[in-house]
């Protein structure tokens, strides 16, 4: 089997490759040009390959995860992760008070920073991670938000990669709601260079800022990114097809609404034969069977959801090495503390 562009650059590297981001955090997709999205997946590459030679890698190191919504994969991920390259993590549950209710936010932050050297955020409100952010000198990672989930969206076009080879002939199809999900996926796209089709109901497309942002990506990369209406035609000749939760966490209220407007946009196998022939299936899990994807499909051998979850390990680890265990000039941040 031939190697892809992206296995033929991991191969390359040294072992002990890593990179430094511009970016001190990792708050959205766009923290990250496209070149360090790129380096960003050849590290993953290389270090899910050969993970023994990075079993040091962040040894002395903690990182502390604060999170307000219940989680499986996003916290077992992290911790066995930073386990895995000789760190520490530290978990607090903050499902019954949310960030800067106890006290302000920025005082949080700087207790943080001179104690671990990352921040790992699960929350309802974006503003929490970029108060963060903006607050601590030490890398903040957004573990999800309402705008954004970007370690999942890398995961997932990691895995694409794997399974597909090179990105620029990809077409991924992703359909239901415009949400934090599609929001990073479709920024992911058009970074490498790849090709993303949103299929909402009328009223529930994604932000329109966001979308501006990938489109403008897009005309850098060679990358697009449209929005469609009709599921069928959202769907025709994707190379897989995503779909994700109708009511994400926090819209309980609005469930039923949903469940009649979103159905139309059930992943079925009939929607299914409108991809590619061998197309795959896509989801962050968990999944509603029934509801926003059938049984049929989701534990069809076109699945590839388990190799997402496994490669959230794998890409969170690429991220807390490139984001912490770099040397670094001296931020204004760090030098005011």
């Amino acid at each position: 089997m031939a190697t892809t562009p992206m296995e033929e650059s991991a191969v390359s590297r040294p072992l002990n490759f890593t990179f430094v981001p511009q970016a001190h955090d990792l708050v959205s997709i766009c923290d990250f040009s496209p070149h360090e999205i790129e380096l960003l997946m050849a590290l993953c590459a290389r270090m899910k390959a050969h993970p023994g030679e990075y079993s040091s890698a962040l040894k002395g190191k903690q990182v502390v995860l604060f999170f307000e919504k219940p989680s499986l994969r996003t916290r077992l991920t992290f911790e066995a992760g930073m386990g895995q390259l000789g760190g520490a993590s530290f978990f607090f549950d903050q499902t019954a008070s949310r960030l800067g209710a106890r006290e302000p936010l920025s005082d949080v932050a700087h207790n943080l920073e001179r104690w671990v050297n990352g921040i790992v955020l699960r929350t309802f409100e974006h503003s929490t991670v970029t108060g963060m952010a903006e607050n601590a000198s030490i890398p903040v990672i957004n573990a999800l938000s309402d705008l954004e989930h970007p370690c999942q969206a890398l995961a997932d076009y990691f895995t694409l990669s794997e399974h597909l080879g090179d990105l620029r002939k990809v077409r991924l199809a992703y359909v239901g709601d415009g949400n934090n999900m599609a929001h990073s996926l479709m920024l992911t796209a058009v970074s490498l260079g790849s090709h993303i089709s949103i299929g909402t109901p009328n009223g529930y497309g994604p932000n329109p800022l966001l979308l501006a942002r990938a489109q403008a990506i897009a005309s850098t990369t060679g990358g697009s990114v449209e929005v469609k209406h009709d599921p069928a035609e959202a769907v025709r000749g994707a190379n897989a097809v995503y779909t994700d939760v109708w009511a994400s966490m926090g819209q309980e209220d609005e469930a039923e609404e949903r469940r009649g407007i979103f159905l139309p946009f059930q992943v079925n196998q009939e929607l299914m034969s409108h991809a590619a022939p061998g197309a795959l299936f896509m989801h962050c899990l968990p999944a509603h069977r029934g509801e926003e994807v059938e049984a049929t499909v989701i534990d069809s051998p076109a699945s590839v959801v388990f190799d997402q979850a496994e490669n959230r390990l794998h890409i969170q680890k690429a991220i807390m090495l490139s984001l912490m265990g770099g040397k670094r000039r001296q931020t204004q941040r760090s030098a005011n503390a």
